[in-house]
């Protein structure tokens, strides 16, 4: 079983397949497992990691209580232990954060984070201000609502139930991982950094907007936008094989501009 060491704490995780690397980092009901649509189909091109943080999955979870501070080491833990270099850290939604303190902290190993349904913590006056009025909105919602559409699950029940199971496997919460939005990486952090970023969202987005997240792509520097037409917040989930074809398009990209550079 690979482990990977972060500051004491065992973290679990898996390397799936060759070329370049992509590593997943999920978001508050997710670990390693919730990527198995993801894994499947990008294997044969990519080199693919899935991890599990801390409190999640099979990573230890013994601790009384998380910090979401802890969250990038996590990933910096795998990238080490697994030695990548040009890594591309895709995040999901809360997960994203992590990806993008996870690259700031080894620009040396992670060429670009795909911000995934979330503005990564970004420290941007306008910015936060965006997000809050599309969380006001969405807590609107039921959970579940706020996630997939109603069309997905009244046509399948079978992977909607899955789906919801996936987040009983985890000891932290999505309290835990709050904490990470606390003093975020401002867009100067972020370009001094060299590392490339990229906002990934689904157009029928209950939590995050498009109109938010496209403008977080204009006032990124450098940054990529990707939209993928009929698409929830958990398109990874609903929509695998959009999502697959817009994280695939994102690494071929990224990888063409840095062999150019």
């Amino acid at each position: 079983m690979p482990l990977a060491d972060s500051d004491g704490t065992s973290i679990y995780y898996e390397r799936h397949g060759s070329g370049p690397a992509i590593l997943f980092v999920h978001g508050s009901g997710g670990h390693h497992a919730a990527w198995w649509q993801q894994v499947a189909a990008l294997r044969e091109e990519f080199t693919v990691v899935t991890v599990d943080l801390r409190g999640f999955g099979k990573s230890d979870s013994s601790m009384p209580e998380f910090d979401g501070q802890d969250f990038p080491g996590d990933v910096v833990a795998v990238l080490d232990a697994e030695d990548l270099t040009d890594a591309m850290l895709v995040g999901q939604s809360i997960g994203s954060v992590a990806a993008l303190r996870a690259g700031l902290l080894r620009p040396e190993r992670v060429g670009s984070v795909v911000l995934g349904h979330s503005l990564g913590g970004i420290s941007h006056p306008e910015l936060k201000e965006l997000a809050a009025a599309d969380r006001a909105e969405a807590v609107k919602l039921p959970v579940i609502d706020r996630l997939l559409t109603k069309r997905f699950q009244r046509e399948r029940a079978d992977l909607t139930f899955l789906f919801q199971q996936m987040g009983t496997f985890n000891v932290a919460k999505m309290a835990d991982l709050r904490n990470l939005d606390t003093n975020g990486p401002s867009l100067a952090d972020i370009e001094a950094s060299g590392v490339k970023v990229a906002f990934l969202a689904g157009e029928k987005d209950a939590v995050l907007s498009v109109k938010t997240v496209t403008r977080a792509h204009e006032l990124t520097p450098g940054s990529h936008l990707e939209i993928v037409p009929d698409a929830p917040h958990s398109m990874y989930w609903e929509t695998p094989e959009r999502y697959n074809a817009a994280v695939a398009r994102l690494r071929r990209t990224l990888t063409a501009q840095k062999e150019a550079a």
